[in-house]
């Protein structure tokens, strides 16, 4: 039987140092997005391909180019890491920017603390290839890890923004078609609304330095289109079934705009029985664990997820 944990902490903010470098490259690019409203989805990648500077490269990580499954992406090889079992990392940046390569430092930082091997997957992105692309893209890389021998459980899918919400709703898709699932899955500050109506996209908003519902409003236009119900639950996990699925592990910053996706994530969760633990970092920004290695708040953040998945 299945725990029911839920634990809440609100862990005191770094210096002002720690937050102010994500959150000053978060208000730098909306002052560009803001100057340029046309900016191209090539330029806007070019962008959020800097989402890594924050993140200080971790050391005893080496980096390997892969495709899997028919999915291209990047290997995190820490030093003695457990290779038996595997992150598959699915990037943010609203289905439309992000990739491997902006995120690579992160899954480095989290695949070290938690002593495995992750693989940040360069799934196909929109508006070029709408939903579900990226979760079947995400469904064939850990359908190809179990042939080569990974046991599921063994596999925990994981994400920030938009790739938290693929990290969930790729677990929710290979338990529709019946197959054993990861053994756990992480998700960093979750984008799940495409309804785009949460309550902390109001409070928040002057506090959050990168999300508005105007920038989600087009990114879910990018990924749905004019056909996709935007309470289709693999696309919006508020609206999914959650019974039988794997222990969860949720952060978000308690000054971000999509905080409450979060929350009611827990509490959609917890109501089908699966066993939740929420994390919210005091006065940080959208996925702010970002700062591995330059925050004693985030590596604090990264030792509580290791106990996590070691009591699995």
């Amino acid at each position: 039987m299945t725990s029911n944990v839920s634990e809440q902490t609100g862990i005191a903010a770094g210096s002002v140092e720690d937050r102010d470098v994500l959150r000053d490259l978060y208000a730098e690019w909306s002052e560009i997005m803001a100057a340029n409203p046309e900016l191209s989805v090539r330029l806007l990648r070019s962008l959020f391909d800097e989402w890594h500077q924050p993140t200080v490269e971790p050391e005893g990580v080496t980096y390997r180019e892969d495709t899997v499954g028919g999915v291209p992406g990047i290997w995190c090889l820490p030093q003695g890491a457990d290779a038996s079992k595997v992150l598959l990392y699915t990037h943010g940046g609203g289905f439309a920017v992000g990739s491997a390569s902006s995120h690579r430092k992160l899954a480095g930082h989290v695949a070290k603390a938690l002593g495995v091997v992750s693989f940040v997957l360069d799934y196909r992105r929109a508006p070029e290839f709408g939903h579900p692309a990226q979760i079947e893209d995400g469904v064939a890389v850990f359908d190809a890890l179990v042939a080569d021998g990974i046991a599921p459980q063994d596999v925990t899918t994981i994400g920030d923004s938009a790739g938290g919400n693929l990290a969930i709703s790729i677990a929710l898709a290979l338990l529709q078609q019946g197959k054993q699932g990861p053994g756990s899955v992480i998700a960093f500050s979750p984008w799940l609304d495409m309804e785009n109506k949460g309550e902390t996209l109001v409070t928040n908003d002057a506090t959050d330095a990168l999300i508005t519902p105007e920038l989600l409003a087009g990114m879910i236009a990018g990924v749905l289109g004019d056909t996709i119900d935007p309470t289709t639950p693999l696309a919006n996990p508020l609206y999914a079934d959650f019974t039988g699925f794997p222990r969860l592990f949720v952060t978000a910053g308690s000054v971000e705009s999509l905080l409450d996706n979060a929350t009611r994530l827990q509490e959609r969760a917890e109501s089908a029985g699966v066993d939740v633990t929420l994390s919210i970092g005091e006065g940080q920004q959208h996925v702010y664990p970002f700062l591995a290695g330059r925050s004693a708040l985030v590596d604090a953040e990264l030792a509580k997820l290791a106990a996590w998945y070691r009591r699995r």
